[in-house]
């Protein structure tokens, strides 16, 4: 297991949120930050902090993704003509581990990352075994057939945790996803608020 695996829920209690909206985040026990000083007063943040914990909530979000990762993704978001926000949270969903995980095929977006590399994963009956492939509207995301009975696929399919979005067509049954369109900001089904604009304005400023 990975050091980012292994202290997933440690991005919540640093954000103070639930990010995933999982019943087993430890904010729900305890709505303070980690380490020794997490129960202190937060003191209100700066324009700069504000920006920084938007980024910083958005990439964690989506596996806690590396920030030359993040900023590539950024950088492709700022040159598609429209709206760099929407543009960014558009790529993001597009990663294959990100249609793997709204389509509840496994319970987490670290599962889905580790899922997709260990090659349980096709698009368009073609094994690809790397998180980061970008699906394209229309494509057909299954999981092979050998992996369909494993205990996670199965847990996560019954969960009721979570619904899976309207721009993805999943078959349960089958194991398959279609990835249908490019969802904008508020097709995407955060359990908390994103501000994808500030990320923006921290990356215009830094």
């Amino acid at each position: 297991m990975t050091k980012r695996t292994s202290a997933k829920y440690k991005i919540d209690r640093r954000m103070g949120e639930n990010i995933w909206g999982r019943a087993k985040s430890p904010l729900n026990k305890r709505e303070y930050g980690p380490g020794q000083h997490g129960q202190r007063r937060k003191n209100k943040l700066s324009d700069f902090g504000t920006q920084l914990r938007a980024k910083q909530k958005l990439k964690g979000y989506y596996g806690d993704l590396t920030e030359k990762q993040f900023r590539r993704i950024y950088a492709e978001a700022e040159r598609v003509k429209g709206d760099t926000g929407e543009n960014l949270i558009g790529l993001l969903e597009r990663r294959l581990d990100a249609i793997v995980y709204r389509a509840k095929f496994v319970p987490t977006i670290f599962a889905a990352r580790q899922f997709v590399n260990h090659g349980h994963v096709t698009v368009n009956g073609q094994r690809v075994n790397i998180a980061s492939y970008r699906v394209k509207e229309g494509d057909v995301v299954a999981i092979r057939d050998k992996s369909r009975q494993l205990a996670l696929v199965l847990e996560a399919a019954q969960s009721g945790e979570r619904d899976v979005p309207d721009y993805l067509e999943v078959d349960h049954g089958k194991m398959t996803a279609t990835f249908v369109r490019t969802p904008a900001l508020g097709d995407v089904p955060y359990p908390v608020v994103m501000e994808p604009n500030l990320v923006v304005e921290f990356y215009a400023k830094n």
